[in-house]
């Protein structure tokens, strides 16, 4: 079932669709303009439910049906009566990657598309991070599907108790329950029954060369679980030949900070309403050496925009290319102030060249130290902001880095401003005396007094059987950043064995967490062995 939006005239006018299974009428609105501003400006706008969802006829099979479908329905559109043949697809989340999948040939593509916050692997781009699902989110958004499954089954008892669940919290502990009583074959439930490190046994989504080729607008956030994903579809892009569009600006899955209605009208004007495009012989090497699209990123602390090309971006910033190691004299999980992040010297550097140090840059030697982490499962730390959880975005965590089973390492005041841009990598040796634990990392700037300590960035691992127990060295990588850290500020990494309810407690003994803290939930000590740790700046994109 679909509704139409149409310019006022008699046309024709291409046609900007969309494709979503949370009802026609809200129009992904909570994130664009409402489709009738998009009708104003000439376009003939389609908002279809999927099948199985709103008052689409069949059942809702998830990302599996999409593609025969999605193919259907762009050939439908191409035919409709006000259509001038042309069509572009919109939306993000489920309705970016619905624009995605598409078993058509040619005339069932979008001449141009514009999917934001979506990936194509089910798991590392929808369902889990580092080997651990995304807990809060992940139930909290196959719960909102099983909702509306019960709205059109009727079963309205079944809706309520879903919702009474949402709003009080209480679906982070009785969301697995609801969901095997109300949506067991749901592909949210399917996803946290599976396990996140057996690769095998999850999907990634095939998507067409030629489709990679048409005009892309990629949309992501730093605050976006997705983020990961619209990096990896600018990646496939360029390797299929083709010259995609990325913005990436400081927002979350459902806040944009004003949206992006205008830079998306001018992208569908310039490839719908211009003159057709002449399509010859596809080149995967088209790209290089020829004039590509910008890549147009929102500094996640000052919110100002930065245009780069895509060299920029694949290198990290020149200031922390060497990267940052950790030392401690075993205090910096019950001090805050007492753990060190020193820069290092880049090779061929005199000491003290590096505008992050206070003058005194340094190698990383064997005088690290040792930390030990005791993780509580009556307290575990709480997972607060980043791109995980129901508050995501910058968040402010002096209180949660007093806690003593938080490690901080902290850097000198920065003598300049430091402009960091790309995906910090945490490599270091980490042992427990359980089977299994979690480590988990936030990035945060530090005030020049230290009162203030602002969230930038978040990441996570789990380690289990047979590896935990071994001192080896363990990789964690945090979230893509683009952020600028004025002079007198610090950085700081803090590491913890938690992150509730942004990842499950982690119960220690090797079996697949599935919840928070119980009776049966072990006491884990970590020790950090900080000799040759290193913290470094990796490119936000590979460079082709």
């Amino acid at each position: 079932m679909s509704r139409l939006w149409h310019p006022d005239g008699r046309g024709p006018w291409p046609v900007l669709m969309m494709r979503q299974p949370y009802g026609r009428a809200i129009a992904s609105t909570v994130t664009y303009a409402h489709p009738s501003w998009y009708a104003g400006h000439g376009f003939l706008v389609v908002v279809q439910d999927v099948r199985g969802r709103g008052a689409s006829e069949g059942d809702f099979g998830g990302f599996a049906q999409e593609a025969a479908d999605g193919a259907a329905t762009i050939r439908w559109a191409r035919s409709l009566e006000g259509s001038n043949g042309r069509v572009g697809s919109y939306g993000f989340s489920y309705q970016g990657l619905t624009q995605l999948l598409n078993a058509g040939g040619d005339d069932a593509l979008p001449d141009c598309l514009a999917p934001a916050m979506c990936g194509l692997d089910e798991r590392l781009h929808w369902a889990s991070e580092g080997g651990a699902h995304w807990w809060a989110l992940g139930l909290g958004w196959a719960l909102q599907l099983a909702a509306e499954g019960c709205r059109r089954r009727g079963d309205g008892a079944g809706w309520r108790e879903i919702r009474r669940s949402l709003q009080h919290g209480d679906y982070t502990e009785e969301g697995l329950v609801l969901l095997e009583r109300h949506d067991p074959r749901g592909m949210g439930l399917g996803w946290l029954r599976r396990d996140p490190c057996a690769a095998e046994d999850w999907t990634v989504h095939p998507v067409a060369p030629a489709l990679l080729r048409r005009p892309l607008l990629l949309v992501g956030g730093w605050h976006d679980p997705h983020l990961r994903g619209v990096l990896d579809l600018w990646q496939r892009a360029r390797g299929a030949g083709g010259d995609p569009e990325l913005v990436i600006g400081a927002w979350s899955h459902l806040d944009w900070g004003g949206g992006l209605d205008r830079e998306l009208l001018a992208f569908f004007r310039r490839h719908l309403q211009g003159p057709p495009p002449r399509r010859g012989p596809a080149d995967p090497t088209a790209h290089q050496g020829a004039a590509t699209a910008p890549i147009r990123l929102q500094c996640a602390t000052t919110a100002t925009w930065h245009s780069l090309g895509p060299a920029a971006a694949a290198s990290p910033a020149a200031a922390a290319a060497a990267g940052w190691s950790l030392h401690s004299g075993g205090l910096a999980a019950i001090r805050c102030d007492e753990g060190e992040l020193r820069p290092l010297a880049a090779p061929g550097a005199r000491p003290g060249s590096d505008p992050a140090a206070d003058g005194k840059a340094v190698h990383a030697t064997a005088t690290g130290g040792t930390v030990v982490i005791v993780h509580d499962p009556w307290r575990p730390v709480p997972g607060r902001g980043g791109h995980l959880g129901p508050d995501p975005g910058p968040v402010e965590r002096a209180d949660l880095d007093r806690r003593g089973d938080v490690a901080c390492f902290t850097t000198a005041p920065l003598e300049q401003d430091l402009w960091l841009l790309g995906t910090f990598r945490l490599r270091l040796r980490v042992s427990a005396d359980q089977p299994s634990f979690d480590l988990c990392a936030a990035l945060s700037e530090v005030s020049a007094d230290g009162g203030s300590v602002r969230q930038l960035s978040t990441g996570l691992a789990r380690f289990g059987p047979p590896s935990a127990s071994a001192g080896a060295p363990r990789t964690l990588r945090l979230q893509p950043l683009a952020a600028l850290v004025a002079a007198g500020q610090r950085l700081r990494l803090s590491l913890a064995a938690a992150a509730w309810p942004q990842i499950a407690v982690n119960p220690g003994d090797g079996s697949l967490p599935a919840g928070g803290s119980g009776s049966g939930h072990r006491v884990i000590s970590l020790t950090l062995e900080l000799a040759g740790a290193h913290l470094g700046l990796e490119p936000l994109i590979r460079a082709n």
